[in-house]
């Protein structure tokens, strides 16, 4: 399988260090306010690359953790803990927030259908493992200790650049603008804060440097080791990570071990709401909850997030959930005709559902070209619309759940309709029989009142979801 690895710039096989078992990592949400589409898209894509490896053989151990400490409003280690500042939001505790936020993005995977991670991690269970990590930077010579916390030393790792091609001049040379000026540079980070002289936050810990919490940084760090080893296979993220959160990353990782912290990096691109940034003061931080009011399911949602490939800058408007709602009632009514199976003999073009199988393969195979794998499926919606002969229904059952086992769409979770619906059918077919064309349009009516639609074809009536 083939990823574009932003380490290298360039489309690569992946190649595990261990293989078939595929080591990633995935940077999670922080659990202070309800995740938005664009947080959505990033989540059900992970899930898709998941899905994909698997797919080819291989076996996925996935880590998403959850950071419910220690993420401040700026990513550059300034202003307010956002885990305090949802707390002040909304009176509670930091600890209640991060509980209900967490608990409702996990409830959230299984909403959108996303596989359930092999560790979902919360910084806060992993407090040890991250001041064992700042002790190991320290031993080192890679940190400095400054008022308001310890700070790692960019300048003391010569590759802090390479990773996101950063121009550290132009950076430096914006230093005088830095909101603390006791930083050696203007990169510096930081992997211990403490906590503000004079007050008790709702979390905080004791550290041999001070009372405080873990930097963000941090926590992807020494929980991705812990559960991974020293050395990943792939570790992913949104884009917004590259050029702070990850560059930070490899440079506490990799001076402690000398060793790559991950072979393959994967980044999704931003996400727009219509043609903006998403963003609470722009009120278009839109949530599954406003999508289900709008009236479309989470499912049709998902697969809107496939019609766009990872890479490209994606566009999340009502008017494409839309027409990706009417492209999931076409699959619907293609998995449904296995509930419609024709057993007479007839003219068939059989469909080789092995070989689409192989082509939806490749095409996610490549760099997860999800909008590639979607066309396929499309056309065989559009070729088998009537019917299924039953010659070949195994092989389309089995083709239906590679599409569940791939794409999530749950195309396998429908049922059949009911006796009554099914009776009232086969009333209009012999009224058709009987050109009493009236009854036939009267029945045809009810049904719609019940979301079924009928096609008439040269094989029976078909029934789908309307």
């Amino acid at each position: 399988m083939k990823l574009y690895n932003t380490l290298t710039r360039s489309v690569e096989e992946i190649q595990p260090l261990h293989t078939p078992k595929v080591t990633m990592y995935t940077c999670g949400p922080t659990v202070y306010d309800y995740p938005h589409v664009g947080n959505w898209f990033t989540f059900i894509r992970y899930d898709v690359l998941v899905r994909t490896l698997a797919a080819v053989g291989l076996q996925p151990e996935w880590v998403m953790n959850i950071t419910d400490v220690g993420h401040l409003v700026s990513d550059a280690d300034e202003g307010e803990d956002k885990l305090e500042k949802g707390a002040r939001r909304e009176g509670k505790s930091a600890w209640d927030v991060a509980k209900f936020y967490g608990d409702y993005f996990v409830a959230g995977l299984s909403r959108v259908n996303i596989s359930q991670p092999t560790h979902l991690p919360k910084a806060t269970d992993h407090i040890q493992e991250q001041i064992d990590l700042v002790k190991q930077l320290e031993e080192k010579g890679f940190t400095y200790q400054i008022s308001d916390g310890v700070y790692y030393d960019t300048a003391k790792f010569p590759r802090y650049a390479d990773f996101a091609r950063l121009d550290l001049d132009e950076q430096q040379a914006g230093a005088r603008v830095e909101h603390n000026p006791e930083k050696r540079n203007a990169t510096d980070f930081a992997l211990w804060k403490f906590s503000p002289q004079g007050s008790q936050r709702d979390m905080e810990w004791d550290s041999p440097w001070g009372k405080g919490f873990p930097g963000w940084h941090l926590e992807c760090s020494a929980m991705g080791m812990k559960y991974l080893g020293e050395t990943m296979d792939i570790h992913a993220g949104g884009i917004d990570h590259l050029p702070v959160h990850h560059t930070n990353e490899i440079a506490q990782s990799e001076a402690v071990t000398g060793k790559p912290l991950s072979r393959h990096w994967m980044h999704t691109n931003h996400i727009t709401v219509n043609g903006e940034k998403i963003s609470k003061s722009l009120g278009n931080g839109i949530t599954l909850e406003d999508i289900e009011q709008k009236g479309f399911s989470l499912t049709a949602f998902r697969l809107h997030v496939l019609e766009s490939h990872y890479r490209s800058q994606s566009k999340f408007s009502w008017e494409s959930l839309e027409a990706a709602s009417n492209r999931l009632r076409d699959y619907q009514a293609l998995a449904d005709l296995r509930f419609q199976v024709v057993t007479a003999d007839r003219q068939l073009t059989e469909l080789d559902y092995e070989q689409y199988k192989q082509d939806i393969q490749a095409a996610l195979s490549d760099d997860l070209n999800t909008p590639e794998a979607l066309r396929i499926v499309s056309l065989i919606a559009n070729e088998r619309h009537d019917s299924i002969h039953h010659t070949e229904y195994d092989a389309f059952m089995e083709f239906l759940q590679y599409l569940d086992d791939v794409l999530g769409l749950k195309l396998l979770e429908s049922s059949d309709i009911t006796d009554d619906q099914k009776k009232l059918i086969a009333r209009r077919q012999t009224a058709r029989d009987n050109k009493d064309w009236a009854a036939s349009d009267k029945i045809r009516g009810e049904l719609s009142k019940q979301g079924l639609s009928v096609r008439d074809t040269a094989h029976g009536t078909i029934w789908y979801r309307s």
